[in-house]
């Protein structure tokens, strides 16, 4: 699980183009969106996409991101039980 977490943050950083970021700034319980990470709404369908392209999970809820995106354990929890690719 630590080693998807940190894929995770890696990716999310790469697609995001989060520049001023690194992999230990992102604390695995910090939120996303907010006063966390600070994320918005175009971010979200950008992790969407990513969810799809690389772990082969379709959502079809957009309610589900809202659970989903919480944290870097939230979104790995999720990939690890729903993942149709390695």
């Amino acid at each position: 699980m630590e080693a998807l977490k940190k894929e995770l943050k890696e990716r999310i950083i790469n697609v995001l183009n989060l520049e001023d970021i690194t992999v230990d700034d992102i604390q695995d319980t910090d939120a996303l969106f907010g006063d966390g990470l600070g994320l918005d709404s175009i971010d979200a369908l950008e992790l969407i996409v990513l969810l799809d392209k690389e772990y082969g999970i379709k959502l079809a809820d957009p309610k589900q991101g809202k659970e989903i995106f919480q944290s870097i354990e939230t979104m790995a929890q999720y990939i690890a039980q729903n993942r149709t690719k390695l």
